[in-house]
């Protein structure tokens, strides 16, 4: 196996728990050493990240650790989000030269924030989550930023907003900067409170409802409903923008995350590994049981090595350059540069 991916847990944040997640996934890639290593750790390690470096190092045997710290950690074997954890991917060498056909350049921040260099210069794809760590080269990034880049890899990006749509898109009116007065003809909160099911008018579940402008844009939040009928958003609006209503629902992101899984699948994607960037009010805890995002890749690509986080943040490739999104699951399914999907 060219990749393989591994996991270890326990109650304190030791170096030893890096070193056994490295050591789990070269046995389970059936080598000694690897040529590069994507090391994950919990944000217990903010403290013990340098020690855990150097463990994870020695085990792997090389240098090329590229990652950061992020609220909770996933591999196909289960995620874990209560107590100190660290996932780790090995690549046992390049599965073939790079081609024109390469991925978005992993990128991992802690500023808590799409930093302005990141959003026009390369495509991008990875994780933001507050106050992380970030390293490459196996050490620790003074900038709290790394990147990492996959040559001979090629990754298709899914990415599920878990929303369900509210009504038909709408005109904005009149909009000062973060405060929206008018949708079409009405008020906004008039608008947001006639797209609401009947039980939800009364106290709108603000942290689940957005603003969605475009499909590959991110939503807008809503901070508060004020009494002249104006909202306070996250985001500016201007006159002219087309916005629709969304809530984010269970039930409607997984039915979407299956239906992706199901899409790629039909389109006789294989990937070899995986990863997968969550955010952590989307995983466990707004599923209430379990990540359901985690259990429909494992039904739709078993045995394929996963590795994810949940962080405040996905950094997301578009047209209009990389994107910063909350709430969402970004999947990245990755094949072989020269291989070709067949269906």
């Amino acid at each position: 196996m060219i990749v393989a991916s591994g996991q270890a847990t326990g109650p304190a944040p030791l170096p030893a728990l890096a070193e056994r997640a490295v050591q789990d996934a070269l046995e389970r890639a059936g080598i000694t050493r690897a040529e590069r290593v994507l090391l994950l750790l919990s944000k217990d390690f903010c403290r013990q990240g340098a020690a855990a470096l150097r463990a994870a190092a020695g085990a792997a045997a090389c240098l090329q650790i590229s990652g950061c710290t992020a609220n909770g950690l996933l591999t196909e074997t289960g995620w874990q989000i209560d107590q100190p954890a660290a996932a780790a991917l090995v690549f046992a060498h390049h599965p073939c030269v790079p081609g024109e056909d390469e991925s978005p350049l992993l990128s991992f921040s802690g500023q808590g924030r799409l930093a302005w260099d990141w959003l026009d210069d390369t495509p991008r794809a990875g994780l933001v989550d507050s106050d992380a760590n970030a390293w490459q080269q196996a050490r620790e990034c003074g900038d709290a930023r790394s990147t990492l880049a996959l040559p001979g890899w090629h990754g298709t990006p899914l990415l599920s907003r878990g929303l369900r749509w509210l009504g038909e898109t709408q005109e904005v009116t009149a909009a000062d900067a973060h405060e929206l007065r008018r949708l079409g003809t009405g008020t906004a909160v008039d608008s947001l409170l006639r797209a609401l099911p009947g039980d939800l008018r009364a106290r709108p579940p603000l942290h689940q409802l957005t603003l969605v402008r475009a499909d590959r844009l991110p939503g807008i939040g809503i901070l508060s409903l004020n009494s002249d009928g104006s909202l306070t958003l996250g985001s500016p609006l201007q006159a002219g923008d087309m916005v629709t209503w969304a809530i984010r629902q269970p039930l409607a992101a997984e039915q979407e995350i299956r239906q992706q899984f199901a899409a790629a699948v039909d389109a006789g994607k294989r990937p070899e590994f995986a990863l997968m960037f969550s955010c952590i009010g989307r995983g466990p805890l707004f599923y209430g049981n379990d990540d359901r995002d985690l259990l429909a890749f494992r039904e739709h690509f078993p045995q394929v090595p996963l590795l994810g986080a949940y962080g405040t943040g996905q950094i997301v490739p578009g047209d209009k350059g990389n994107q910063l999104f909350q709430n969402t699951v970004l999947t990245l399914l990755y094949e072989r540069s020269n291989v070709q999907s067949h269906p």
